[in-house]
């Protein structure tokens, strides 16, 4: 999938990937898609409701062995 840009939250445990996309977001344009690439599993579920909370679509997400791939447009 096509993103705008990419951020590398690999490494990072809670509540860092959520900080790290929340800032990231905020330098994108309304309805462009960042991706975010993660290795905690709890960052499915903390990018979803983040996502959903703040306005955001969480497009798709996948596991690629160890890494956790998520694409969320700006809302």
């Amino acid at each position: 999938m096509k993103s705008n840009k990419l951020l590398d939250a690999k490494g990072l445990t809670c509540p860092m990937p959520v900080v790290k996309t929340k800032k990231a977001m905020n330098e994108l344009e309304t309805g462009q898609v960042l991706e975010i690439h993660a290795t905690d599993k709890g960052a499915k579920s903390d990018l979803t409701a983040w996502a959903r909370s703040g306005g955001h679509k969480l497009l798709e997400h996948e596991a690629d062995n160890d890494v956790l791939k998520f694409w969320i447009k700006k809302g």
